[in-house]
């Protein structure tokens, strides 16, 4: 079965071995990008105990990542149109390696809880900056290779943040000290760089045929804003609000819930979340191809279904082996919006980084905001009860599943 109002085709005349250098330098920078956000996640302790601050001082100087976040999700549509997304997203990496280091070095030496809310403003500001130009130009890869990547680039992310965690673990495990920590993941970061930039296109590949808007630096901006009051743009954010809201309440909530609400051990409950993350991934990995065979719709609202009943599973059963069915059906419903999504805002109109960067803020904006709020309606009615909002809103995404159809003229059928 094939859906070929949905395949995505290939028409851009680019040689064999050119696609596969901007594939695989897609797959690095979206790796790059998991291995930067997750790197000093596991070294928070140790940085805690080197500020001697409380842990609201260290939340505080984590919001720095958020804003710089902002910023660079904010700025990459005109990075892309300034500078190409070769140099931007060069630039984009070198940024997260200069705030790894600054973390380290503030952290560990100058102890410094200016310069480390410093280091994680050009954390958040590199990477915020990178997921725009990277997805962008994973919905240029998916027309020029003319099958749908974009699940199998965000399961690199996945796989990144995967391994960045793990280093950050084993570092502190072997009594690395952060700073040399991320020091050396900060230069092997600059490094793949490199091998990132000249697997590119030179030229950029413009997802949409029509002509992005040009003009003065006023006009591009009131563009940039004209894209918000797109109906079909805000539907696909609602699709990865709550992708991104189940995801970022996961990270911050699913441990916990399994230990105090339904009484697991800590192994078993930490098993819950490599459990999650592992699902998230191979979810992904098979993403592309049954995108490929049944179109984003469909994909979208089994995944997103699949998620509703792994919430439904998960707070109201305590058997360990449900829970952890309901913890893969969790991350199957949060796994596909995102990639979905960022495709499908891409290739909406002319000027696709300003309509990515439309949607990953509402996206990003979720997952940030996703886990206070749960914890704030926790405290009233408990953690459990409280995650009904995640099921509530995989269901909202679910019904609205067509938003992300790829757009008539921008597709073919990829097969017969």
């Amino acid at each position: 079965m094939s859906a070929p109002s949905e395949s995505i085709a290939g028409e851009s005349g680019i040689a064999p071995g050119a696609l596969t250098r901007w594939r695989n330098a897609e797959l690095v920078a979206f790796a790059l990008g998991g291995v930067v956000v997750a790197a000093f996640g596991s070294r928070l302790p140790s940085i805690q105990s080197s500020l001697d601050v409380s842990k609201a001082v260290l939340g505080a100087a984590i919001t720095g990542v958020t804003l710089g976040a902002l910023a660079g999700l904010s700025a990459a549509a005109w990075i892309h149109a300034r500078f190409g997304a070769r140099r931007g997203v060069g630039a984009s990496l070198v940024v997260s390696a200069l705030g790894l280091g600054v973390i380290g070095m503030s952290a560990d030496l100058a102890r410094s809880v200016v310069g480390v809310t410093t280091g994680l403003v050009l954390v958040g500001l590199g990477t915020g900056t990178l997921d725009v130009l990277i997805n962008v130009e994973g919905a240029a890869l998916e027309r020029a290779a003319g099958r749908t990547l974009m699940p199998l680039l965000h399961a690199a992310w996945s796989g990144g943040a995967v391994i960045g965690g793990a280093l950050g673990a084993l570092s502190a495990a072997v009594g690395l000290a952060a700073h040399l920590q991320f020091a050396l993941e900060g230069a092997a970061v600059v490094g793949a760089a490199v091998y990132v930039v000249r697997g590119l296109p030179a030229v950029a590949v413009e997802v949409d045929a029509r002509p992005a808007e040009i003009g003065s630096r006023r006009d591009r901006f009131l563009a940039w804003c004209r894209t918000w009051s797109s109906v079909r743009l805000l539907l696909i954010g609602l699709v990865m609000l709550g992708a991104e809201f189940g995801e970022g309440s996961a990270n911050s909530w699913l441990t916990l819930a399994a230990r105090a609400e339904h009484h697991h051990s800590d192994a078993v409950a930490a098993s819950y979340f490599v459990l999650f993350a592992v699902g998230e991934m191979s979810a992904r990995l098979l993403g592309s191809s049954l995108v490929d065979r049944f179109g984003r719709v469909a994909v979208v609202r089994v995944t997103a279904s699949a998620g509703v009943v792994g919430m439904v599973v998960f707070i109201t059963t305590d058997a360990w082996w449900l829970t952890a069915v309901g913890t893969v059906l969790w991350a199957i419903g949060v796994s596909m919006g995102f990639p979905l999504g960022m495709s499908a805002a891409a290739e909406s109109g002319p000027n696709s980084a300003a309509r990515v960067s439309v949607v990953a803020a509402i996206g990003y904006t979720s997952s940030l905001v996703g886990p206070p709020v749960v914890g704030l309606v926790a405290d009233r009615v408990g953690l459990l009860d409280a995650l009904w909002i995640v099921a509530a809103l995989l269901a909202v995404a679910a019904a609205l599943a067509p938003a992300v159809r790829a757009r008539v003229g921008a597709i073919a059928p990829s097969s017969p």
